[in-house]
């Protein structure tokens, strides 16, 4: 069978991966390009010191992890595998660090990775070689190991050549060729090959790939040092082999540090100098056969000054080394990105081409399986919302934001950080019209996106010795505490009992418009949007396979014009994509096009029993239930403003979102703001906002539900409408039922109202692990914290769960949802 023809530009570990994941899916017309020579192409990979601690916050990024422990464990050759399984342990020596350990084993066992905490001493029995007296304690993950990847890299170029993948060292590619937005072919210095698709694997060169199709790829190299020791007598006679290791792979993250064995060697990591970002175009070029383990572009001249307060840190964890020196060092480049994952996928603008940059050793196999499955089917068994190269926002993508906040993940890679720890630059990228209005009512502003939002008004503390008794939140722990204030408390109180205006300028708006604009929506998405202007409605974005990959509402403002409100820029690069071949099939009249809105927008998100109040006093426009019912937009004025109203809520209250042009967005506010001071009007947040969307129910893209999961698991399946016609997804959905899938996403109140969990904590039935929080929050309506999980079918409403918290078991129940108001009164009425 002919399959498309590929190159993949670069031969390290994640190229040879993704040629070998292609060729084990019956695709075998490629071609992988490497500028150095193959047997040692001199980049990340030919120095990486191939540690892999599977665990990570990320379940993505755990999974990857452990596909690539599974395939280099089964790539052996004259008996020896590419992986050394000698476990990973990591160390605290301070009870912060140590709290963090407790919540890293939570991620593990939310992930399916077996580990287990170890006190000081059992630390020292596991890795005889540490300072007892530093360790308080340690978390150990037997299946952690050593990567061999520049042996894993050479056996896969065997395999895969022999299944007819070709190779070529030595060539540089000097552009990738294109026609009508697609690419057509790679020109290297020699020829041109012909393509259909092609993919980026260059790692740090990836930018420079990426500019040869007009491409921003958000990717600084930096360098990070790495030493080899003298031989320490601590470890004479444990390896026979000069690079083997039998101790653990061990990481100090308190300074830092991560060490392995090289047979009676020390290999020492350090993340604890200063960053040294590196410009690809300074490296030179280098002859062939100049390259060598010692000599080659990504290994940089070692900087002692840089390591010495690292070198002293290891000889106070592992006083062995006191007796030893070090041999040798370089300062080796690796890749960091604005949020520290990896960039995968095809670009919004030219179809063909992808990129799979910024993947380190740790995760190799698993993006290139991803990336093949992405490539093969459209659609990879992995959740890709947190590595998709498109997540990023257009102000995200300039060299200054690239560069700083890149440097800043370098300096933060072991830290402890909070869910919600913002960073602190660069900030004020984005702001809303109502900006200078939030800051004079003493908002508390997080950043996401580049947007500045308010978590909640300091204004609002007045009114914390009015808060009923059964309103009043409980204590909560140092961490839960962080990023909060009881004061989202009193704005979730007067949403539900008079009247608050939220900011949902931050949520992205798309307009789809044109005589092709119903089309591309009803075939892209489940529910019938074939309806009259003026109505709105909730609807998924599928895969191929029935997995959500986004949720959005779409409002009908006229016979071709539509706005949606999408979760994201992987939401507008897809309609886009998606737009453009529907157009250039399209026959005359029957084109679509779709404009991202949201700069030029904003919306004030007006709920609360007495919203009506507020805006009929300022509007002579029928705001009426009658004239304007759940779930409906109509063009309106109010103040004067040109405004869009849309009856809908995520708050579960009467209200609407209430959208206009940002020059005037601050004129809105203060209308509204004024008409309301009689009925009791506050600005409220975010932190209020979560509280009360879990109270109803509503599910979140990305936490409560991804492409891992269908409509009926996630329990938005009165979303799809089978009988409308085909749509993306549908023949995937066909005979499930909320009955016959085998996991459910439910709703858990949990027992002891101080207990409060922050997500993706494991939660466990009968004493075994069953799945982990996706969303959780204190229900200020109900005076209970909430959690929702995905669960085993087998578990039933009214059965007991348990919440491991920082290693303590929260008991919990499983509930019906939604909490608050499933009749839905409050909205409708």
């Amino acid at each position: 069978m002919s399959t498309p023809r590929i190159v993949i530009i670069g031969a390290g570990i994640v190229g040879a991966n993704l040629a070998d994941e292609l060729v084990a899916r019956g695709w075998n017309n490629i071609t992988v390009l490497d500028q150095g020579p193959l047997n040692m192409p001199g980049g990340s990979t030919s120095h990486a010191p191939g540690l892999v601690f599977q665990t990570n916050p990320s379940k993505t990024m755990s999974e990857f992890a452990d596909y690539t422990v599974t395939k280099l464990k089964s790539l052996q050759k004259d008996g020896t595998s590419c992986f050394n399984q000698v476990g990973g342990l990591e160390v605290a020596t301070t009870e912060t660090r140590w709290a963090d350990l407790h919540r890293k084993h939570g991620y593990a066992t939310s992930w399916g990775i077996n580990g287990r905490l170890l006190d000081s001493a059992e630390c020292k029995t596991l890795y005889p070689l540490i300072n007892e007296d530093l360790v308080l304690g340690g978390l150990h993950v037997p299946s952690d190991g050593l990567a061999l990847a520049a042996r894993a890299v050479q056996l896969l170029i065997e395999r895969t050549s022999e299944a007819g993948v070709t190779y070529r060292g030595c060539t540089e590619v000097v552009d990738v060729e294109q026609s009508g937005g697609r690419v057509t072919g790679v020109r290297t210095a020699e020829d041109v090959l012909p393509a259909d698709i092609v993919i980026s694997c260059a790692g740090f060169w990836g930018p420079k790939v990426g500019r040869l199709v007009g491409m921003d790829v958000p990717l600084l190299p930096l360098a990070h040092q790495y030493v080899k020791t003298a031989p320490v007598p601590d470890l004479e006679g444990r390896n026979e082999h000069p690079n083997g290791a039998g101790l653990p792979i061990l990481r100090f993250q308190d300074q830092d540090l991560y060490y392995r064995e090289h047979g009676d060697r020390y290999g020492i990591g350090s993340y604890a100098h200063r960053p040294m970002p590196v410009d690809p175009d300074d490296l030179g070029s280098y002859a062939p056969q100049d390259i060598n383990e010692k000599h080659m572009p990504s290994r940089l001249e070692f900087t002692p000054e840089d390591f010495m307060p690292s070198w002293e840190a290891s000889r106070d964890l592992l006083p062995g080394l006191r007796d030893s020196e070090i041999e040798d060092g370089f300062n080796g480049i690796f890749s960091f990105t604005p949020d520290g994952g990896p960039l995968m996928g095809e670009s919004s603008e030219v179809d063909g081409f992808y990129i799979a940059e910024a993947v380190w050793v740790t995760h190799s196999a698993g993006v290139a399986k991803a990336m093949a499955e992405l490539i093969t089917t459209g659609r990879s068994e992995t959740n890709l919302g947190e590595c998709d190269v498109n997540r990023f926002e257009e102000v995200q993508l300039s060299p200054s934001y690239v560069s700083e906040t890149s440097q800043q993940n370098f300096v933060e890679i072991y830290d402890v950080l909070h869910p919600l720890q913002p960073r602190l630059s660069p900030r004020d990228l984005r702001v809303t019209p109502f900006h200078a209005r939030h800051k004079a009512l003493g908002a508390y502003f997080l950043e996401s996106g580049g947007w500045e939002r308010p978590y909640w008004f300091e204004s609002n503390a007045r009114l914390l010795k009015e808060l009923p008794t059964e309103w009043r939140p409980p204590a909560r722990d140092a961490w839960s505490q962080m990023f909060h204030s009881p004061i989202a408390a009193v704005e979730a109180w007067k949403t539900r009992t008079a009247v608050a205006m939220y900011d949902m300028t931050p949520l992205k708006r798309l307009e789809v418009s044109g005589p092709g604009a119903l089309a591309l929506l009803q075939r892209l998405s489940t529910n019938n949007l074939n309806k009259k202007p003026g109505a709105v409605t909730y609807t998924l974005l599928l895969d191929e396979q029935g997995g959500i990959r986004s949720d959005i509402t779409v409002a009908r403002l006229g016979e071709q014009l539509f706005q949606v409100g999408a979760n994201g820029n992987i939401d507008l690069a897809y309609l886009t994509r998606e737009a453009k071949a529907q157009t250039d099939g399209a026959a005359p009249g029957g084109w679509v096009q779709v404009r991202d809105t949201t700069g030029g927008t904003c919306c004030i998100g007006l709920w609360g029993p007495l919203a009506r109040e507020v805006v009929t006093s300022v509007s002579d426009d029928d705001f009426s239930n009658e004239a304007l019912r759940y779930f409906r937009a109509t063009k309106a004025r109010i103040g004067g403003v040109p405004v869009t109203a849309m009856r809908l809520s995520y708050v579960g209250e009467l209200g609407w979102e209430i959208y206009t042009s940002a020059d005037n967005g601050q004129r809105l506010w203060d209308v509204l703001w004024e008409a309301g001071q009689p009925h009791g009007i506050i600005p409220a947040g975010r932190a209020a906002f979560a509280s009360l969307r879990l109270e109803k129910g509503y599910r979140a893209w990305g936490t409560d539900m991804t492409t891992e999961h269908n409509p009926y698991e996630a329990g938005v399946s009165f979303a799809v409408r089978n009988d409308k016609g085909d749509f993306v997804g549908k023949d995937a959905l066909e005979g499930l039922t909320e009955e016959t899938v085998d996991r459910r996403l439910r709703c858990l109140v949990i027992n002891r109202t101080q207990s409060i969990v922050l997500g993706k904590e494991p939660v466990f039935h009968n004493g075994e692990p069953a799945g982990y929080v996706t969303s959780a929050a204190y229900g200020f309506t109900l005076g209970k914290p909430i959690a929702y999980s995905y669960l085993p079918s087998s578990v039933q409403l009214g059965d007991e769960v348990e919440i491991e918290y920082f290693g303590a078991r929260i008991p919990a129940t499983v509930t019906a949802d939604p909490l608050f108001d499933p009749e839905m009164t409050r909205l409708r009425g």
